[in-house]
């Protein structure tokens, strides 16, 4: 069985707290259970994390790097949050282990404020999601699974 991480940045932990107007009022705790929903459908493992410390992140993609190594690997989904448009580190992190991404928003960046229309991570994502809402998670998922 092949694990899909879902790692998560910081402030998502705020998810129907923080801005409710862009984010949505579903929480962190909701998204888990879409994303353990969409893995079951698939027979997937699911790891699903959130941070809002740039190294657990980093170390996180490691980990998720060893367990590709080893074929066992279906994809990271990463919701980088704010470190999607400042960290190098992350980049790094997932180009020299390799993982397929998919980087993912909950809201459209693209029409937002300017800073956020710039993303590191997207040079070495497979796939890039923006705007779904939280469904986005499981549609990420739902499309990692006929990789």
């Amino acid at each position: 069985m092949k694990t899909v991480y879902v790692l998560n940045g910081p402030n998502l932990n705020l998810l129907g707290m923080r801005e409710p107007a862009i984010y949505g009022s579903a929480t962190l705790d909701d998204v888990k259970k879409l994303c353990e929903a969409a893995c079951e459908r698939h027979g997937l493992k699911l790891e699903f994390r959130q941070s809002n410390h740039e190294g657990e992140l980093v170390d996180w993609v490691h980990e998720a790097g060893r367990v590709h190594a080893k074929g066992e690997l279906a994809a990271v989904v990463m919701n980088a949050g704010a470190y999607t448009h400042t960290s190098v580190a992350i980049l790094d992190a997932i180009k020299g282990t390799a993982v397929p991404l998919v980087e993912l928003h909950i809201s459209n960046v693209h029409a937002r404020e300017s800073f956020r229309h710039h993303s590191y991570l997207s040079a070495a994502a497979r796939a890039v999601m923006c705007g779904f809402g939280v469904a986005g998670y499981g549609l990420a998922i739902d499309a990692v699974a006929q990789w």
